[in-house]
């Protein structure tokens, strides 16, 4: 297995073009999730949290409301990796309005 790397700024650039609401913010990738109440926002971020715990990578997160802000970064390699554009991805299919 390969070993994690930090993706280059053309590597997340590229990235970002395939990841519709995400982008770069402090290093981080960003999205903001809006929802119709809260409920939907509660159920979205405990469908994110057993996919992130299978992955063994944990967002970044706050929730008021209808609203659930997120930020992606793999600390051990101090930025941008494939596990955060893979989690990004799958946060963008749980994602349900």
């Amino acid at each position: 297995m390969d070993q994690l790397k930090k993706l280059t700024d053309e590597e997340v650039s590229l990235a970002l073009r395939s990841l519709p609401g995400w982008t770069l913010e402090n290093g981080k990738l960003h999205r903001e999730f809006k929802f119709m109440d809260f409920s939907r926002a509660v159920g979205f971020i405990t469908s994110v949290a057993i996919q992130a715990e299978a992955m063994n990578h944990h967002p970044e997160w706050f929730n008021v409301y209808d609203t659930v802000r997120v930020w992606l970064v793999t600390h051990d390699v101090n930025g941008v990796s494939s596990l955060d554009i893979d989690l990004a991805r799958r946060l963008n299919d749980l994602y349900v309005r």
